[in-house]
């Protein structure tokens, strides 16, 4: 039996950087206390959610893998705890831009990085001003608590990332996040959408699901989003298993049975009975089988 307990992190961002970094620090502190082998921090979590409005002078929060002192630091909590920490944050890379994650293991080691393939544009959410679209592709990790997927906040409403993650061997997913309320339509509140766009990647991989958002108001120059938390995880089902609020500072537990899992997956027949030859329009961006 190979038994992973993982933990999400919610939490609000504010001004300063180091004090952000700091509590994050002392929530995973306080995940590793629980039992936790691996946890999760929300997107961006050492800085504000900047991308709200357009402004050059944020470029400046980016830096490069090699030397990035939040990586540093995460490395080395996560090789004095013991447990896998995945770290979301702003990557420069020579001319370019990108919305990253270093996958940092229980030996403080950075096994590589994914950078988020999905660019959202819209009020509030304007990442292509700042990010390029991701380049590594989507990747499973081997962990030393088990083999993982990893998105991005944008990628999670892909049903194709989640699925090629698992087919690479991904035993869970995990998905750091920022999302609120959307600043042109205050009625319009996405959280139900979000948890069960989610709770279906679990169900049709059969795979946990992981889910770390912020919380917290953050007023920009053109709009103010109020982020909705509500982090959780899910069961191989999809059924949510541990839910945080919309407003509640948390740290979320749950634990797994990876290889129960496996042979639950195997035994429902879901990749066995997969038709690759029939799915070519997913190929195309106008769902043709074929480009023309």
């Amino acid at each position: 039996m190979r038994r992973i307990t993982v933990a999400t992190v919610q939490m609000a961002m504010g001004p300063d950087r180091d004090v952000n970094v700091a509590r994050a620090e002392s929530l995973v502190r306080e995940a590793a206390a629980r039992g936790a082998d691996l946890v999760l921090l929300p997107e961006l979590f050492s800085i504000p959610y900047f991308c709200k409005d357009q402004d050059p002078q944020h470029f400046a929060l980016a830096a490069p893998v090699e030397g990035h002192p939040l990586l540093a630091r995460m490395s080395r909590l996560a090789k004095e705890l013991g447990i896998v920490l995945p770290v979301s944050f702003f990557e420069r890379s020579n001319t370019a831009y990108f919305n990253s994650l270093a996958v940092i293991d229980a030996d403080g080691q950075v096994l590589g990085i994914y950078r988020k393939s999905h660019i959202p544009d819209g009020p509030g959410y304007q990442e292509k001003y700042y990010f390029n679209p991701g380049d590594t592709g989507f990747r499973a990790w081997t962990t030393r608590v088990g083999r993982i997927g990893v998105g991005i906040c944008w990628d999670q409403w892909f049903p194709e990332a989640a699925r090629a993650m698992v087919l690479m061997g991904a035993e869970i997913l995990l998905y750091p996040s920022a999302i609120g309320s959307e600043p042109q339509d205050p009625t319009l509140d996405s959280r139900e959408h979000w948890q069960r766009v989610m709770q279906g990647h679990a169900a049709a991989n059969m795979v946990p699901v992981v889910a770390a958002n912020r919380i917290g108001t953050e007023v920009g120059r053109s709009c103010t989003v109020t982020f909705y938390g509500s982090s959780f995880l899910t069961d191989a089902r999809g059924a949510i298993v541990a839910v945080a609020g919309p407003e509640e500072e948390a740290v979320l537990v749950a634990s797994y049975d990876l290889d129960r899992l496996a042979r639950e997956r195997a035994a429902w027949g879901l990749f066995r009975d997969r038709r690759p030859d029939l799915y070519l329009p997913l190929l195309t961006l106008d769902g043709r089988e074929s480009p023309c």
